[in-house]
């Protein structure tokens, strides 16, 4: 008997198709579930990764409660085009502490991952306010009352500790002083800067929003948009790539 005449067989009985079908996807199946048992993480540890800082934790919700996210995807691929316009391909590690992850292909606007410290803070309060004063050909909406809202820093603590279940490393001096470190972080030359950057390297305090009367909702969004992409350093990463 030929092999296609065997291969007819399968073809004209549906039941041992079935079985045939079944018996290949399980195979499948354990190959890419059975190391997911004995591996510690499926994400590459990088340097320079920390969670985020309360400011940035209430910008980032901010940032969900508007739905910036169904515009602006913060996943840029491993393509020429997309690295030639958006920056250095994104990193596992880079979402690994985000609840939920900001990943997409739906770019009304560009993508975010390497936004931060590519614009002023001056820049991000105008476009925030009004897109069209910085940028004429932009349909973004305006969210200008960003800049009249005070964060409400009360829930932030019990954020920290909700997303210290699901594995973001909080320590519980983090979580006592998310309130504090907020306010910090808002405000320009504060004596406990320090202490701020102590509990998150690489973060900056500053008045972000241009009103140092009160810590705004302005402050946080654009506080987690300066974030973005800077924890990383890219060069440092590559280099070690190379060499394994």
């Amino acid at each position: 008997m030929s092999l296609m005449a065997k291969h007819e067989i399968l073809e004209k009985n549906s039941i041992l198709l079935l079985i045939g079908i079944l018996l290949v996807v399980s195979i499948g199946g354990l190959v890419e579930i059975a190391p997911l048992f004995y591996l510690k993480s499926t994400i590459e540890k990088v340097e320079g990764m920390r969670p985020y800082t309360p400011l940035e934790l209430a910008g980032r919700n901010v940032y969900i409660r508007e739905g910036c996210y169904t515009c602006h995807s913060q996943q840029v691929r491993p393509l020429r085009d997309e690295v030639e316009r958006y920056g250095h391909y994104s990193l596992a590690a880079e979402s690994m502490y985000d609840h939920p992850f900001q990943w997409g292909s739906k770019r009304t606007g560009p993508d975010l991952s390497r936004v931060g410290g590519k614009y002023s803070d001056e820049w991000h309060v105008a476009h925030l306010k009004n897109p069209r004063a910085v940028v004429p050909q932009s349909v973004m909406p305006g969210y200008p009352f960003l800049a009249q809202a005070d964060l409400d820093l009360k829930g932030l603590a019990a954020h920290m500790k909700a997303l210290q279940t699901v594995g973001v490393p909080y320590s519980e001096e983090q979580i006592k002083n998310a309130a504090k470190d907020a306010k910090v972080q808002a405000t320009l030359d504060d004596p406990s800067a320090a202490d701020l950057q102590g509990r998150y390297p690489k973060s900056t305090a500053r008045d972000y929003d241009g009103n140092p009367s009160r810590v705004t909702e302005m402050d946080a969004l654009v506080a987690y948009l300066q974030m973005m992409g800077t924890l990383v350093d890219l060069k440092l990463y590559n280099d070690k790539a190379n060499l394994r």
